[in-house]
């Protein structure tokens, strides 16, 4: 070796003769002052050492002051994105899918329920019959919640005198007016109230019952176990749950007006645990009252106000009581809000900018908006975010509501922004005439009862314009490819989060925002030619699958 060169040993020490580390440091990165506004295209990160394999990387990230996720994905509270589907899949695969307010309360509340009553501990209010109810009963629920393991009481409700149990098996083939009491199974397996859950599943195992009765000393039934739950555990080890209930997570949108605060108190009494405020503006008097009420009347409720993309929007939210915050304005791919009213922020700008502000007083920001990809979703962690929540990206899967259909060959479902003219015209009350056996049309997989009261517009709300003569959109409408099941999607978004975090050599997204927080973790700008050399290029044609 040429003497001028230096030995190989001394390579780790001569690093720390260079001023600073390679690359540039989130706060250099976010000099708006030598650069302006940055989306998450401008920038990478740049890698770190790799001594751990990608599956030991772990994704739980807190979303609330006091609701921490398995895994940082949400679902926006769009009518082509969220609805029941939707957010039990969510839920069940470790995110939260937010249930869209652009529909009835009724029907938003039965939403919610729904998703409370897809996976629990134990049951406190489980559907109860009494012996003098039918088969026809039986099959009602059956066809409305999806079940139809019914206990039975002298009383047809919790608190009484258990007497038995209905099954599917027991009202097959038998006429619709058969009274219960004649097919109910009373050779019953139960467990006494004060039982630990794990003991109840280890009764539910061994006995191979479908669902265990808990009953007092009276023999009264206070609560319900059922195996299908045992079954999801094992299925959806990442599930977000209640520590306490172990029942799935329910979020849902409501708007800022005076007719929402009724439209809450239905989603509340249905189960619900965290509220999204829904605003393209949330530095307002309307959103901030609404905070305040709402932290008055249900403590217990958790609030993501927003959207802001600036310190001082974030701010007046946080004085409010907001235990979370949505950045984003602008920045979705159906939303022209920048185009159209020139007021908004560059997203990955606005997250850094609000979520270091917001880290000072513990509370988490959602990335709402911009996300394309799972190099998004690293970047937006990196800036600060605790979650992302995901519109475009989710649009377009077997779970968001709507039919596919095919457009230029391809099968595809729409997609719109709750700005569009289209999801404006939505939710309004359904005329008599458009009326089928009194059901309206809706947005959803399956038609929906047509609100028996008029209700506001959630689009024209969120964008402070129900009142305008004329409607000025702030998004368009679309469609966007068939992705298959969200149950296979999102653990390929976890995976790939798991994957590149391995590369960034950071095991958690705690660990990634310290080292950015301390410098650690370095960042690159990118050229517009930059940008190009980093997708595919210089092919005749290729094909691009995400997964297997």
């Amino acid at each position: 070796m040429p003497s001028e060169f230096l030995d190989f040993s001394t390579a780790l020490e001569h690093l720390a003769t260079y001023p600073s580390p390679d690359g540039l440091s989130a706060k250099d990165l976010m000099n708006s002052q030598l650069h302006g506004g940055l989306t998450y295209n401008d920038i990478l990160l740049l890698p770190g050492k790799i001594d751990f394999a990608a599956h030991d990387v772990i994704t739980e990230s807190r979303i609330t002051r006091n609701v921490t996720l398995k895994t940082p994905f949400m679902s926006s509270p769009m009518d082509t994105v969220t609805e029941g589907e939707m957010a039990i899949s969510m839920a069940l695969l470790g995110g939260i899918g937010v249930i869209h307010h652009n529909q009835s309360p009724t029907a938003q509340a039965a939403m919610v329920r729904a998703v409370k009553r897809h996976e629990n501990g134990f049951i406190t209010d489980p559907v109860v019959l009494s012996p003098s109810h039918i088969v026809e009963d039986v099959l009602d629920v059956k066809e409305r919640l999806g079940f139809s393991g019914i206990p039975i009481t002298d009383t047809g409700s919790l608190g009484g005198k258990l007497l038995g149990i209905v099954t599917n098996r027991d009202v097959q083939f038998l006429s619709p007016s058969t009274p219960l009491h004649q097919v109910m199974t009373t050779d019953l397996v139960t467990a006494a109230e004060g039982i630990t859950l794990k003991e109840a599943n280890d009764i539910l195992r061994v006995s191979k019952k479908g669902k265990l009765p808990i009953i007092d000393k009276s023999g009264c039934l206070t609560s319900l176990l059922a195996r299908s739950d045992l079954l999801k555990n094992q299925t959806y080890p990442l599930a977000s749950k209640l520590p306490e209930s172990k029942q799935l997570y329910a979020a849902a949108a409501v708007g800022t007006r005076p007719a929402d605060r009724e439209r809450l108190r239905l989603l509340v009494d249905a189960g619900l645990d965290i509220v999204v405020l829904d605003s393209s503006q949330g530095n307002s008097l309307f959103q901030i009252e609404m905070v305040q009420w709402i932290k008055k009347t249900f403590p217990r409720l958790e609030v993501i106000a927003g959207n802001v993309v600036t310190r001082e929007q974030a701010a007046s939210l946080i004085v409010a009581g907001a235990d979370g915050l949505r950045v984003g304005m602008g920045s979705g791919s159906i939303c022209i809000t920048q185009e159209v009213m020139a007021v908004g922020r560059p997203q990955a700008t606005a997250v850094y900018t609000v979520a270091e502000f917001a880290r000072k007083f513990g509370v988490p920001v959602v990335a709402d908006g911009g996300i394309g990809n799972v190099g998004h979703i690293v970047k937006a962690l990196a800036l600060g975010a605790s979650a992302v929540m995901m519109g475009g990206l989710l649009a377009g899967t077997t779970e968001a509501p709507g039919e596919y259909f095919y457009h230029e060959g391809k099968r595809v479902k729409a997609y719109r922004g709750m700005g569009s003219i289209e999801a404006m015209e939505q939710g309004k009350p359904v005329p008599p005439s458009a009326k089928v056996n009194g059901v309206g049309p809706g947005v959803g997989k399956h038609a929906k009862p047509a609100p028996s009261t008029p209700h506001e517009n959630a689009a024209t709300a969120r964008y402070f314009s129900e009142a305008s003569a004329v409607k000025v959109a702030q998004g368009v409408s679309g469609d966007v490819q068939d992705k298959g099941s969200v149950k296979a999607f999102l653990p390929y978004l976890h995976a790939g989060l798991q994957h590149s975090f391995q590369d960034i050599g950071v095991r958690s997204i705690q660990q990634l925002q310290q080292g950015v927080q301390e410098g650690h973790v370095r960042f690159e700008l990118r050229t517009a030619s930059a940008q190009v050399e980093g997708g595919v290029h210089n092919l005749n044609s290729y094909t691009k699958r995400l997964f297997a």
